[in-house]
């Protein structure tokens, strides 16, 4: 291990299990690389007090001879998972001053697993957008390069890990929400199969595509988180029932020799950066030259896939935050008439601009004469895309391809024009509304420095394969071990 900064969990792990290094030493040391870095923005609350207690009773539960793989081991959440030592703002003024009397599942098991939590990592509010230019706290920067954004909605979750101030960060994915803002910011992001990760104290975006997951440096350590964040819990009425598995029990056993590439035409069409496109076809070439089997396949329906999403989202959008009204909880306006002007000026003032435009947008697709032709073909159009899915998946084990069509832009270039914003999802939204599991590495760069993400997707509960595969290319690649230029270490 050379710096602890730039070391994966697995290697802190180690070390802290050998006593190299303190969890105490490892928490400062972290706390002071985000202070360094204030300026990437990566962060809308850190707890120093709170995180070095923590790490000071991981140390004392290792001294007394406990052990587990993140004991002791930093990490940041996204915050729009609740919890109760910290305020849950959402990337949003509803909620500035909100702090929840709950942990959500994937807090409280990430606790419980020994993590030390330093803070809450900012985002695009309410999780809607793809750069982290949406947060009322200001926008995220990319950590290779400051001018541009770190994708979103995670954005700030993939910066802080980027930019070494944390190994490891949570990250939720609606639509791709955590694999681009991976792809973006050069580091590894894991989408779970729907239902496999608990979204109790999740805030909710749209609950039918809204999933919890890990971002990381490798895949390997995104193993590790999925181990202690993946299991039933009775309090989410779609988290499913299924036994403990271990998920990285194939990384050193997964054979890339026979292993069926799927390689959709529709990924390597018009609108993707020469850049882009070179680097994923060099990682094809890559896993074709080990023994495995390219697969050209067509999935047919994926080109629907952004207009169903911005029909679907939207609308449970709608109904999801009909609860911020001033009354409950979070903001109300100062000065109102009576309840409905309340109301009106609350959500007003709470809300910005692109959530104002999704409540919209998916209130009128549910409204009486529009329901039927937009939100129901839209469903309709959904089970096709699921079903072009497992037909691919009948003739390989793993589809491969680019996450986004482009590398990092610059900020402010498309947050003025929704429609460019929207089809920067177009390679990550099918697999959202499929409920499938998919994983974002790093697999190069572009002529401008910046990286570039690979896409793996996989049948229903195959993440084990999927970090498999890619562990077994990060092996033989540096790619996700490179540091951020404008960040050194």
């Amino acid at each position: 291990m050379n710096s602890p900064l730039n070391a994966t969990v697995s290697e802190l792990s180690a070390a802290l299990a050998a006593r190299k290094i303190s969890s105490v030493e490892l928490a400062r040391l972290c706390l002071e690389r985000i202070r360094a870095h204030r300026d990437l923005n990566a962060f809308i609350t850190v707890d120093e007090s709170g995180s070095l207690e923590a790490a000071r009773r991981a140390d004392e539960l290792r001294a007394r001879g406990e052990a587990g793989p993140l004991l002791g081991v930093p990490i940041a959440h996204k915050d729009i998972l609740c919890t109760r030592a910290l305020r849950t703002t959402c990337g949003s003024r509803m909620l500035e001053k909100y702090t929840s009397p709950y942990d959500a599942h994937v807090v409280s098991e990430l606790e419980r697993a020994g993590a030390v939590m330093l803070g809450k990592c900012n985002m695009d509010e309410f999780a809607m957008g793809s750069s982290t230019e949406t947060s009322h706290f200001g926008p995220v920067r990319n950590p290779w390069a400051k001018s541009r954004v770190p994708g979103g909605s995670s954005g700030g979750s993939a910066a802080a890990v980027a930019a070494r101030m944390v190994p490891a960060a949570t990250g939720t994915d609606t639509g791709g929400s955590i694999r681009q803002p991976a792809a973006l910011s050069g580091i590894c992001g894991l989408k779970p199969t729907y239902g496999t990760v608990s979204r109790y104290g999740l805030v909710a975006f749209a609950s039918s595509l809204d999933q919890a997951g890990p971002l990381a440096k490798s895949a390997a350590d995104l193993a590790l988180l999925m181990n202690a964040m993946a299991g039933f819990d009775p309090r989410d009425s779609t988290s499913l029932e299924r036994p403990k598995e271990d998920y990285g029990r194939l990384l050193n056993d997964q054979k890339i020799p026979g292993l069926r590439i799927g390689v959709p035409k529709e990924y390597f069409g018009e609108g993707i950066e020469p850049g882009v496109r070179k680097a994923v076809e060099e990682a094809v070439r890559w896993f074709t030259s080990e023994g495995a089997t390219r697969v050209d396949i067509e999935l047919p329906n994926v080109k629907l896939g952004v207009p169903v999403y911005y029909v679907i989202a939207p609308a449970e959008a709608s109904s999801n935050l009909s609860r911020f009204d001033g009354v409950r909880y979070g903001h109300r306006a100062s000065e109102y008439s009576d309840l409905a002007d309340m109301y009106a000026r609350t959500r007003a003032e709470g809300f910005g601009a692109e959530v104002k435009r999704r409540i919209l947008v998916g209130t009128y697709v549910l409204s009486h004469g529009y329901y039927d032709a937009y939100y129901l073909q839209a469903q309709k159009v959904r089970r096709l895309i699921v079903r072009d899915f497992q037909s691919a998946f009948e003739r390989c084990d793993l589809i491969l391809g680019p996450v986004a069509p482009t590398t990092a832009f610059e900020i402010g270039a498309q947050i003025q024009d929704p429609v460019k914003m929207y089809l920067g999802d177009i390679f990550t939204v099918p697999g959202s509304l499929a409920g499938l599991p998919g994983l974002s590495i790093p697999c190069g760069f572009d002529a401008s420095g910046l990286p570039v993400g690979l896409q793996l997707t996989g049948a229903y509960f195959s993440e084990a394969k999927l970090l498999a595969a890619a562990h077994r290319y990060q092996q033989a690649t540096d790619w996700h071990l490179r540091v951020p230029t404008e960040t050194p270490l």
